[in-house]
């Protein structure tokens, strides 16, 4: 089976820091996997390298088997950590605005995922709280029919009854031929989504594994293994 997402010995360097060093994975569709770490380990980084904003210093990323470039970016929905719509348009502006921008877009499932979130389509971006706006964002990077769905702090600072929509709408919503990373330092509170986690340590993968075989095999909970390898 294709990989999805492959890194070889992917390096980014702003002069003498390393955001990444040498870091390599593989990542098979049908997965929703956690990209974990502490702030600053280089998530996001790596997050802007797998949807073609950013070019490694060294090493190499594959979308589907082709190196990043204008082509996999067609193939890869990224909600990033801020976003992308403006403060004028209503909810339906921002679907019309994805709808003309991306060949891809689904106006039907993103219809049934405003409806899904509670959003109404008339209202003004500007008005919405946190916790909606992160539920549009998702709407938007989901309605796209993607190989690769990358959601960078998806539920980071939202209320809990946000979360659990967002979370929700998750599991609901992805296209399980494709695969999505959900970058995150909030572990308890969405690790019941995940079938691997990915953990990244001052720009290092330290674990790649599947979390049912971190809860029989070593008797833990994500969590529980995020704090002991964090706290060292």
């Amino acid at each position: 089976m294709e990989s999805i997402l492959e890194l070889s010995g992917v390096t980014k360097s702003y002069g003498s820091k390393h955001a990444l060093r040498d870091v390599s994975f593989q990542i098979q569709p049908g997965k929703i996997i956690g990209l974990l770490g502490s702030n600053g380990s280089g998530k996001s980084t790596l997050m802007k390298i797998a949807a073609g904003l950013m070019q490694p210093s060294s090493g190499q990323l594959l979308v589907c088997g082709e190196p990043s470039g204008p082509r996999t970016k067609a193939w890869t929905s990224f909600m990033p950590d801020k976003p992308l719509t403006e403060s004028w348009m209503r909810v339906k502006d921002a679907i019309g605005f994805y709808q003309d921008f991306y060949s891809d877009f689904d106006e039907a499932k993103a219809n049934e995922m405003l409806q899904f979130m509670n959003l109404n389509p008339s209202d003004k971006i500007s008005t919405l709280s946190k916790g909606m706006n992160d539920r549009m964002q998702l709407t938007l990077a989901l309605s796209r029919n993607a190989k690769l769905y990358l959601l960078d702090e998806p539920i980071g600072g939202v209320d809990p009854v946000a979360r659990e929509k967002i979370l929700d709408a998750i599991v609901k919503y992805y296209n399980e031929d494709s695969c999505l990373v959900i970058s995150t330092h909030l572990v308890r509170d969405i690790e019941r989504i995940f079938d691997e986690v990915i953990f990244i340590k001052n720009g290092n993968v330290v674990l790649q594994e599947e979390v049912e075989t971190i809860r029989f095999t070593r008797g833990k909970s994500v969590d529980e293994l995020f704090k002991e390898v964090f706290a060292e």
